[in-house]
């Protein structure tokens, strides 16, 4: 800590700073480093720091308060990146879905090929099941390759989405309660980091609206993580309702993200009000996006092909779903 005052009454960009902006960065920099676990490695990596880099470029170009650039952010990055992935998306599950006829006719013919196959050679129940298998895999393999719609393809989102997530509210945490890293490197530099990430933090701790003005602390009411729970679950029950017969894995996936709503609840009202308040403009951003992917016109638009299970009422079916 000594070392830094020093510095600080040395230097020469410490004439910028006021001597109450001095103090907090010497109590700052005196204060412990992290522990290095995972999690402070996380915090600290480069796509973190992106993301932070990014949220005060943008809450400075719009002139917007902290909560209004942190919806809009997030409302931004939903738009901008996962909308056209989950049409993307779209695309490839509906031509899965139509392919499904065919793959049920050519299994149909490859079963009774096998059989005949199987009876002129001899094979045993157990060698002709295996071919057939074999056979069929390559068939539906060469199905996908024709019409590009891999499964694979369409947990894209996925890959994508969670990792965004992650960083954002990584990056919402380190602003909220000042953490950085400042070892090593020009002595200016670090002095600039420092008062930069403890005017950021200040400007947090007032920039909040409503009953959430400090973005710094947790939500005492519970409002934004008992909405952002309810959320979530209505989310996952518009999904369900897709599913007319789903399949016993599709089922647990279901109960298991029912569960993950619920979880998010108190998860929510620990962390501080800047990070609920991303989830659930998020969410409710995932929410808006997943039932505009409903509307017959907005698929056409990102050229889904319509499948048998396409409803001409789709928000009429997801009412009448959810109230049965």
């Amino acid at each position: 800590m000594w070392r830094l005052a020093r510095v600080l009454r040395h230097s020469g960009c410490s004439r910028r700073l006021s001597g109450a902006a001095v103090a907090r960065l010497t109590v700052a920099a005196g204060s412990p480093s992290p522990s290095g676990g995972w999690y402070e490695r996380l915090a600290q990596s480069v796509p973190v720091h992106w993301a932070e880099d990014g949220l005060v470029a943008l809450q400075a170009a719009a002139g917007l308060p902290w909560w209004a650039a942190i919806v809009c952010g997030g409302a931004l990055l939903r738009s901008a990146v996962t909308l056209p992935l989950a049409a993307h998306q779209g695309r490839l599950l509906a031509k899965l879905e139509n392919l499904q006829p065919e793959i049920k006719e050519l299994a149909e013919q490859l079963r009774y090929e096998v059989s005949v196959r199987g009876k002129q050679l001899g094979w045993s129940e157990k060698v002709a099941r295996f071919h057939y298998k074999k056979n069929l895999r390559r068939i539906i393999t060469e199905l996908y390759i024709r019409d590009n719609c891999h499964p694979f393809k369409a947990t894209l989102l996925v890959w994508v989405q969670i990792p965004m997530w992650v960083c954002v509210s990584l990056a919402l945490r380190n602003c909220s309660v000042g953490a950085l890293s400042s070892e090593g490197g020009n002595s200016c530099l670090i002095l600039y980091v420092l008062y930069t990430v403890v005017s950021v933090q200040e400007q947090f701790s007032t920039g909040g609206t409503l009953w959430f003005t400090d973005l710094t602390a947790p939500d005492s009411t519970w409002i934004m993580p008992v909405s952002l729970g309810l959320l979530n679950l209505l989310i996952v029950e518009i999904f369900a309702s897709q599913k007319l017969e789903a399949s016993r894995f599709q089922k647990l996936a279901t109960n298991f993200f029912r569960v993950l709503s619920v979880v998010m609840i108190p998860v929510a009202a620990t962390v501080p009000s800047s990070m609920a308040l991303y989830w659930l403009s998020s969410s409710f951003m995932g929410l808006s996006h997943n039932l505009l992917l409903r509307s017959p016109t907005f698929r056409r638009l990102c050229f889904i092909p319509r499948t048998k299970s396409d409803s001409d009422t789709p928000y009429r079916d997801i009412v009448s779903a959810l109230t049965t």
